[in-house]
């Protein structure tokens, strides 16, 4: 069956990848088609790598072969999730001003919207108005359920999840072609984004300090985007979520629970004392290996030290092994980082296997950084192994969708 999947511009674009890993593991040939607004959201390689087909998006790429058009006339089935407040509108009106609002409009297909948007706005008149025109129609609205929302807020308008949207999905298509071969989803093909709900999940983020004085540091690259993504990700699928923030450079999100270290000592008392509670222990902030082995109580003047200065280093303390080895309970799972410069893959997950290997931990996450690579908002990719050494997970695209694609790998069944 050929399914086609819109994606539009809301934070739970990330959940969207679970609705387009399903439809392909259950063997259709799925084409995604996302909003401009989406790929703020969720980048075109992961969806790329998910749906195995390349990404269209743009209204005047492909105009020779009417791909305006031919998508949507070809289509078996057309599932949009998640569908925006402004989607919702649109459809309701007939407007096409991009590719996926043709798309639809030029298909007989079953049309299938899984909404997610603020309370507020799910429960607006015009929204209500709008689902009502659509449902007339016989489109089929599956959700939004009710929970947490981004921020504090919670109540009715979270995307349902990826299960409950391809079996709804599914049922349209065969219920208006008999014929069509459903296929059956695999068990393992929906990630349950509710594997951490009511669970507490400890992240750190950021980079450590060490001190050579009252106003110089070592320290290193890390904004503590990476971090901050995982902690709202896992603050939006139900966690109760503790933030190790090490000198962020990005806001820490809204309804999470924020303890600021320095440096790397400072790190893993924090880390010692907060995992005692977590159910998941992820550690993405990139903590110093090294610290000056003493700290000036004054400030270090040029006049004094002349033309080079010599600083001798001590170890830190490795604040993920020794949270592996001292972990309260036995299934608490335990999450590395690791940033390598190393360019080549094979030599990479080489280093990650022996970074596992070495630290102890359930899972390791690898990405390949640089001056001008990994760092910052920007987008990533990352590799997810196992404590065996195996690839179970790779990822890329802005730091949301990667956080999403790592808690889908890692979160405790």
């Amino acid at each position: 069956m050929k399914v086609v999947v819109g994606i539009t511009g809301g934070i739970a674009a990330y959940k969207a990848v679970g609705v387009v890993r399903a439809l392909v593991l259950a063997g259709h040939d799925v084409h995604v088609v996302p909003t401009a607004a989406a790929l703020r959201f969720v980048g075109r390689p992961t969806l790329e790598a998910i749906s195995r087909n390349p990404v269209e998006s743009d209204l005047y790429e492909g105009v020779a072969e009417v791909r305006h058009v031919a998508l949507g006339q070809t289509a078996d089935l057309i599932v949009i999730a998640p569908a925006t407040a402004n989607t919702l509108a649109k459809l309701a009106v007939g407007l096409a001003d991009d590719l996926l609002g043709t798309t639809v409009l030029a298909s007989s297909a079953p049309l299938v919207v899984a909404p997610a948007m603020h309370t507020g706005m799910w429960e607006h008149p015009a929204t209500q108005a709008n689902v009502r025109t659509l449902e007339a129609r016989g489109v089929v609205v599956v959700g939004p359920a009710s929970g947490q929302l981004t921020g504090a807020d919670a109540g009715a308008g979270r995307m349902s999840e990826p299960g409950d949207i391809v079996e709804a999905a599914l049922d349209a298509a065969t219920a208006a072609n008999p014929d069509l071969d459903r296929a059956v989803v695999p068990e393992t093909a929906g990630v349950s984004h509710d594997r951490l709900a009511g669970r507490t999940v400890l992240i750190s983020a950021g980079g450590t300090r060490e001190p050579l004085d009252p106003v110089r540091f070592l320290g290193n690259s890390s904004t503590g985007s990476q971090g901050v993504a995982l902690a709202a990700a896992a603050r939006d699928r139900g966690a109760a979520v503790v933030l190790l923030a090490a000198n962020l450079e990005v806001p820490a999100p809204e309804g999470v629970r924020v303890v600021p270290v320095t440096s790397a000592q400072a790190m893993l008392d924090a880390a010692r004392a907060e995992a005692q509670a977590a159910d998941l222990v992820i550690m993405a902030a990139a903590v110093a290996d090294y610290r000056p082995a003493t700290t000036a109580e004054t400030k270090l003047k040029k006049a004094d030290l002349g033309d080079a200065l010599t600083v001798e280093l001590v170890r830190n303390p490795d604040v993920l092994a020794t949270l592996a080895a001292e972990r309260p309970r036995p299934d608490q799972v335990v999450v590395g980082f690791a940033a390598e410069t190393e360019a080549d893959p094979e030599r990479l997950l080489a280093l990650g296997r022996e970074k596992i290997a070495a630290k102890g931990a359930d899972f390791l996450v690898l990405n390949e950084v640089g001056f001008d690579r990994g760092f910052g908002p920007g987008e990533t990719a990352v590799t997810v192994i196992d404590r065996e050494g195996r690839v179970i997970g790779e990822a890329s695209g802005t730091k949301p969708s990667v956080a999403a694609a790592i808690l889908d790998a890692v979160a405790p069944a």
